[in-house]
């Protein structure tokens, strides 16, 4: 029996992350993982790959549609998918063999094969028992789906199958108007296939600013990506081509199908903590499966600790990798913390959408005086330069103090534009002290200056 201070369960980015902080502190540390490389689904099959086909897809797009407007001109280029998916999974192995190296730098011992816990204090893995003073589970989540609707990673996929389809589809029906959906469509259409999103709601990406969401289903649309909105999907059956989609009209529930080469089921995800025994301990739960925890992360069970997608809150890697620092610092005896109201979201399709704190909606809601400042990249001369000058900031700041209480963006580098004002909302900055900080020129975060200037004096060049 090995003995440590912590076992964390889960190699992905929450549990990475506070492996190796825990032994940055001083504590000895082990992480279970089964898979065969680190990183959980973020590096192996979700957000990095998802990001390298972007990534692909996006310059395919710029060759075919803006190359010639820039006088590079040439035959066009063609798509080796093959290729493609090696570059993709080269980029997932330079990462996953980053994470093993960071464990030896750190002395963070790598359990290799899948964890339960017998008794506090104990995690088992295959037929060995080791002892922890304290075990964080960062097991993560896995894709939901729907009654009626059955994965099988061929033809019907879950953002798995997604990455590793065989060739590319002619036709793709995403079930889901969400970050994966939406991404995973958006690469498929420049590929050329034919996407239709399927999305219960009225509006695409729940929880979105309601004006962002409504510009980016209009700049989607224009790419290509057609969407039926308001549709309850009542399953899913294979055919000689592909897969039949059912589905309900929720306005005067008629009935429709629409058939298609593959079918991308992208309805959220759901924790995964199967297999660790946590009822037998007694260990409380939510209503929807996340581990309960207070607020140091601790659950019912004293010196078991829970983070990440496993537990309430946002499921993104950022937030469990905060939360996989913050717990490390109190295992070691400090004071381990996360703002969880200055955690950003990006979505990286062409344009970027990216937000951070409160919607409009949910500003009204609370009752709450604010006032919005906007500025559209059409004033924007670099993103003119680059054609991409669609999109706007949004800035959303309180209406006596002028306190930034939130931001949105849809436009060119938006996921990285958005944390200027992650740092000004977590030391509690004034849309004023963003106007008055100077930016340099030409650049996409002028964008994020002018909207700050908005709300005050406005802008200068709108």
């Amino acid at each position: 029996m090995a003995e440590f201070d912590v076992i964390v369960i889960g190699g992905g980015p929450g549990g990475y992350v506070c492996a190796i902080r825990c032994a940055q502190l001083g504590l000895r540390t082990a992480v279970v993982e089964g898979r065969e490389t680190l990183g959980g689904t973020c590096l192996n099959v979700g957000c990095i790959p998802s990001k390298a086909l972007l990534h692909a897809t996006h310059n395919l797009h710029e060759v075919h549609e803006n190359f010639e407007k820039m006088g590079l001109m040439g035959a066009k280029v063609k798509v080796d998918w093959d290729k493609m998916q090696a570059y993709k999974q080269d980029v997932v192995n330079g990462n996953t063999k980053g994470i093993e190296f960071l464990f030896k730098k750190n002395k963070v011992t790598w359990l290799k094969g899948w964890g339960s816990i017998p008794a506090a204090g104990q995690v088992k893995v295959g037929d060995e028992v080791h002892s922890a003073k304290s075990i964080v589970i960062a097991t993560g989540s896995e894709p939901a789906s729907l009654p009626g609707v059955t994965v099988d990673e061929e033809v019907v996929v879950t953002s798995t199958g997604a990455l590793s389809l065989k060739s590319v589809p002619k036709s793709l029906v995403v079930i889901g108007a969400g970050v994966i959906g939406l991404e995973m469509g958006s690469v498929y259409a420049r590929l050329g296939a034919e996407v239709t999103v399927v999305e219960y709601l009225d509006a695409i990406t729940p929880g979105m600013d309601a004006e962002v969401a409504k510009s980016f289903q209009k700049l989607l649309a224009k790419q290509g990506i057609k969407f039926v909105l308001g549709a309850a999907v009542q399953g899913t059956e294979r055919t000689k081509k592909g897969a039949k989609v059912a589905y309900k009209l929720r306005k005067d529930e008629s009935a429709h199908e629409i058939e298609a080469d593959a079918v991308l089921v992208a309805t959220g995800r759901k924790p995964y903590t199967a297999g660790l025994g946590l009822e037998a301990l007694g260990v409380a739960m939510e209503p929807r499966g996340q581990v309960t925890i207070d607020s140091h992360f601790q659950t019912s069970v004293k010196s078991i600790y829970a983070i990440g997608d496993a537990v309430v809150g946002p499921m993104l890697a950022h937030k469990a990798e905060d939360e996989g620092m913050a717990v490390a610092e109190v295992l070691a005896g400090k004071h381990g913390h996360v703002n969880y109201d200055v955690i950003p979201g990006v979505i990286y399709t062409a344009p970027e959408v990216a937000s951070v704190g409160k919607t409009e909606e949910q500003l009204k809601a609370e009752g709450r005086a604010y006032k919005v400042g906007k500025f559209p990249f059409m004033g924007n001369a670099r993103a003119k330069a680059i054609f991409q000058a669609d999109g706007f900031v949004k800035m959303l700041a309180d209406k006596e103090t002028d306190r930034v209480l939130g931001c949105h963006i849809i436009g060119p580098g938006a996921g990285d534009l958005i944390h200027e004002v992650c740092v000004a909302m977590e030391f509690g900055a004034s849309a004023q002290d963003i106007a008055l900080t100077c930016h340099a020129h030409p650049t996409y975060s002028e964008a994020v200056r002018e909207a700050a200037l908005a709300c005050g004096d406005g802008a200068i060049h709108a």
